[in-house]
């Protein structure tokens, strides 16, 4: 499989495909070579697309290398099914597929064994990875039966550290199951397709080595493998000195000092004073001046590094030249062609693309044309997220509204609000200019509230938008929450185009007439007031005649609250309703402190109830007429009761919720459909056509008719109508709910050992039911155990119900003592 482009990796493979970058100065596509030819596989056939020809003009007929080499060339992408049955005139008998840009010194034979004896139909070779996000993860029976796929999973959706490498084994019948002439899947349709049909589908694991370089970080590290032999592959030339191999007609000064690993390539001059090494990598006719230092990076072939200067960890492309005293830093890539000039400084992991020019003496902070440095994600759980000035600036802030605008229809129109902080504004002004420059034009709706701003694109049909605030976690911290056309947050597989859009830099370039522009739309809370009193019963709470206090904890939905509660016939005290830029969010003592107040004002005013708004809009906490707070778990239980018994059919909440939130619902007539945690995963469950009602326990409640996302001041008006129509105090209500016993432990865990945490803890799990629709859950029969890879952070999360409060804390802590276990021993090894 040698039709990789490796957007990735770029500038790597701007001129080049992917399987012929060179590792220890040879292509990869070579060294898979060798190891087929090593077991005896000498019949090969190389699917090639992308710079095609460079691969054929370098490898020919294959005979170089002692094997018979032909090319099945796609015209169109067909996928890496597709492309294997465009080439099915080439291929005769069992047949192995494995990638030509890996490293692996994988036993072809045991491989190719092991399929025969099982009497497989396909056999996947597999491997236990710390980090299994980027692939496919794959789950076994005892006799390596395949029971499970899914292709490149979240931290949730994680249940073994088990993943595809792209190496099967198949047999000539399985290309009969690939339709011909469109794009097809090995993973995520034709193995899918086998395991329902129930075909033998069997898995390899193997513990050899084995890497896809996939990155610039992978690729550095494939360089350093192979020159410590931690992978079998050959290395060219003879060893110099102790870990030193060395080409032909290679001339170093006596002064230069060689530091194994490393290895140098043909006709390259080591100048006097020079240092190379240790895990340096330098290819053919280069040329490393005097005093320079090339220690543990790669200089491709004819590359020229000046005297003095320093490629320390970096990657110095073909034909590219670093002047005087210049340094190239950790993972920092120059493109082919390139000149730093100089004294310049290339920080690291920045990307200098071809043919480009650095000036002497700058500082490059980032990329020069094209991509950073791929980070695991740009989306989080609450949107794009960072610290002001650091990891979200004006810079990126501009490049996210051009990769979201990119991504829209030119002249589609996205609307925008923010908070009260000058950190919003600053990053929401920066966005609209991203947005407008890739032909988007933005309705600003200035400071406003986040439901408001979501409901206002759901109501004028807008194509998307944008909300900026302060996050409610950390006051240094902004986040971006961007929606789709329905007011919800922006699916998975949305954000994931934006994100290639955003690291790749392939904006939508338009002309000056094309570009979007900025409107200030009136009338805007005066529409959603309108919509939030259409979908309430009116008469029921005006009747009701009841008296509330409301803190607005000095957000922006003052603005627009005074005008619906004006119309509900109710009498309120109205508490903190002003916007405050200097307190943009509460932090917890700020939150406590308010709460407490809220409880006295309830009791000595003699209210109904008190609500105490969360600054951005989206969460409530609600205190009932004895002064009472409500617990989160009870409100989502009593909106569950009366939503159902009001005409919801059907009804979502997380899979972390408490089973009595279930009975409540399905005894007042309402059907349950479970959800994973994320609350876009909520959001998306209610923009579906017949969900009534969604919300979890940490107080996001969702009521779909008026907006499928939530909303406080909905929460609060809707309460309204709860105690209204119910004809009793909220109090009354809430004690009439049964009592719940579901308690959350939280277990430090690094990144790299969560895939192992979750191998472990689905195979340590009790008897029970096992779920996998979000993490691994097991359900006993009177208690069930929820346990989930945090998304945003190294933890894991544990949730755990039982009868009683000690059982459900006894749970808890038997699954946080298995999580911790796991990461002692990793920690060890």
């Amino acid at each position: 499989m040698a039709g990789g482009e490796g957007s990735r990796l770029r500038p790597l493979t701007s001129n080049v495909p992917k399987p012929m970058l060179p590792v220890v100065n040879r292509p990869l596509m070579e060294h898979i070579i060798e190891l087929l030819k090593l077991h005896g596989i000498t019949d090969i056939t190389a699917t090639v697309q992308f710079l095609a020809s460079v691969i054929r003009n370098y490898f020919l007929d294959g005979s170089d290398l002692g094997v018979s080499l032909s090319y099945s060339t796609e015209d169109v992408p067909l996928g890496t099914a597709g492309s294997v049955l465009n080439a099915k005139e080439l291929l005769s008998g069992t047949f192995l597929v494995i990638s030509g840009d890996a490293l692996t010194d994988l036993d072809l034979t045991k491989v190719v064994d092991f399929h025969r004896r099982k009497g497989a139909a396909a056999t996947l070779v597999l491997k236990r990875m710390a980090d299994p996000l980027e692939f496919g993860i794959v789950m076994t029976s005892e006799d390596g039966r395949i029971e499970r796929f899914l292709e490149k999973p979240t931290w949730g959706q994680v249940f073994t550290d088990t993943i595809n490498t792209g190496i099967y084994v198949l047999e000539p019948e399985v290309l009969d199951l690939i339709p011909p002439d469109q794009p097809y899947d090995f993973s995520s349709e034709l193995f899918p397709l086998m395991l329902e049909k129930g075909l033998p589908l069997f898995g390899y694991i193997t513990e050899e080595y084995w890497t896809d370089v996939g990155n610039t970080e992978a690729y550095l590290r494939a360089q350093s493998d192979a020159l410590a032999r931690k992978v079998a592959v050959h290395l060219k030339g003879f060893e110099y000195e102790p870990g030193v191999n060395v080409g032909e007609d290679v001339e170093i000064d006596p002064t230069a000092r060689l530091i194994g690993p490393a290895i140098i390539g043909d006709n390259t001059r080591i100048g006097a004073g020079a240092r190379i090494g240790p895990g340096a990598v330098i290819g053919a006719n280069a040329i490393i001046g005097e005093d320079a230092r090339v220690i543990g990076g790669v200089v491709m072939d004819r590359g020229f590094v000046g005297p003095l200067a320093q490629v320390r960890g970096g990657i110095l492309g073909r034909k590219a030249t670093v002047d005087r005293g210049a340094i190239i830093e950790e993972e920092a890539v120059i493109g082919d062609e390139t000149t730093v000039g100089a004294g310049a400084l290339i920080k690291a992991r920045v990307k200098v693309y071809s043919a480009r020019t650095v000036e002497a003496g700058a500082i490059v902070t980032q990329s020069v044309v094209q991509e950073r440095r791929a980070r695991r994600s740009l989306f989080g759980s609450r949107g794009v997220s960072g610290l002001i000035n650091v990891g979200i600036t004006p810079q990126v802030a501009v490049r996210l509204g051009m990769a979201y605008g990119t991504v829209l229809k030119r002249g589609s129109v996205v609307f925008t609000g923010r908070d009260a902080s000058r950190a919003a504004r600053t990053i929401k002004r920066a966005i609209i200019s991203g947005l407008n420059g890739a032909g988007v034009t933005c309705h600003d709706l200035e400071l406003m509230p986040l439901p408001l701003t979501r409901f206002i694109v759901r109501s004028q049909q807008a194509s998307g938008g944008i909300s900026v605030r302060t996050s409610p976690g950390d006051p240094g911290v902004v986040e971006i929450r961007l929606f789709d056309s329905d007011g919800a947050d922006l699916p998975e597989a949305l954000q994931r185009k934006i994100e290639r859009i955003f690291f790749r830099e392939e904006y939508r370039v338009v002309g000056p007439s094309k570009l979007g522009e900025l409107e200030f739309p009136p009338h805007a809370p005066e529409q959603y007031v309108a919509g939030l009193l259409d979908v309430l019963d009116l008469e029921a709470i005006r009747r009701a005649s009841l008296k509330v206090v409301v803190d607005y904890a000095f957000g922006s939905a003052c603005l627009v609250g005074p005008s619906i509660m004006g119309r509900l016939g109710i009498d309120i005290l109205s508490v903190n309703a002003f916007t405050d830029e200097h307190r943009p969010v509460l932090d917890p003592d700020g939150y406590r402190t308010l709460l407490e107040d809220l409880q006295n004002h309830v009791k000595k005013s003699g209210s109904d109830l008190g609500v105490l708004l969360e600054p951005g809009g989206g969460g409530a906490a609600l205190v009932d007429e004895r002064g009472r707070v409500i617990d989160q778990e009870r409100v989502l239980m009593m909106f569950l009761k009366h939503e159902a018994e009001n005409g919801a059919k059907t009804v979502a909440i997380p899979v972390s919720c408490s089973t009595k939130c279930e009975d409540v619902a399905r005894a007042a007539g309402a059907e349950v459909q479970w959800t994973a945690t994320a609350l876009t995963a909520l959001m998306a469950r209610a923009s579906r056509p017949g969900t009534g009602f969604a919300g979890n326990a940490e107080g996001a409640i969702i009521f779909p008719k008026f907006l499928p996302a939530p909303d406080a001041l909905m929460t609060f008006a809707k309460t309204l109508e709860l105690v209204a129509v119910a004809g009793r105090p909220l109090g009354e209500i809430v004690d009439a709910l049964p009592e719940v016993h579901v308690v959350r432990r939280d277990v430090q865990t690094p990144w790299n050992l969560k895939g192992a945490v979750m191998r472990h803890v689905a195979s340590v799990a009790a008897p029970g039911k096992l779920v996998l629709l979000d993490g691994v859950k097991i359900v006993e029969e009177d208690r069930w155990a929820l346990v989930i890879p945090a998304p945003d952070d190294p933890v894991t999360r544990i949730w755990a119900e039982a009868t009683t409060r000690a059982e459900a804390e006894t749970l808890a802590d038997r699954y946080a003592t298995v999580v911790a276990e796991v990461v002692a021993e990793g920690a060890a090894t």
